[in-house]
């Protein structure tokens, strides 16, 4: 089992970079195309949650072996948060697409992690 992690701003000129870099990770594990698009999508709502949360970094960490995983934290609170459905629809989706993921929420009820596995 290997790890790779990366720490960013949570900005979308990120965004693209992360979604390359988790499609390589896929190939590596042999994800097909439709696999591997909806574990991007996951990370990339994941890092969406912790933005709308407040964070203003996030740390990722996959772990490579027979399967794909990843936890998702958020860095650097003090960010603006907002209270939109949209955290709602990237909880369904996320559930939708990898199944099984777990949330955790801090004192002040942000999420400040997010992990799952592919």
């Amino acid at each position: 089992m290997e790890k790779f992690s990366v720490n960013l701003p949570l900005t979308g000129e990120y965004l693209t970079t992360v979604r390359l870099t988790t499609g390589g990770l896929c190939a590596l594990v042999g994800f097909d195309v439709d696999a591997a698009e909806d574990f991007k999508v996951c990370v990339t709502e994941s890092l969406l949650i912790l933005k709308r949360n407040g964070f203003q970094r996030a740390n990722i960490e996959f772990t490579v072996s027979e399967a794909l995983g990843c936890v998702v934290c958020g860095t650097q609170a003090g960010g603006e948060k907002e209270e939109t459905i949209e955290d709602e629809i990237s909880r369904a989706l996320l559930a939708a697409l990898v199944g099984e993921v777990e949330f955790v929420k801090n004192a002040e009820g942000a999420v400040e992690k997010i992990a799952f596995e592919g």
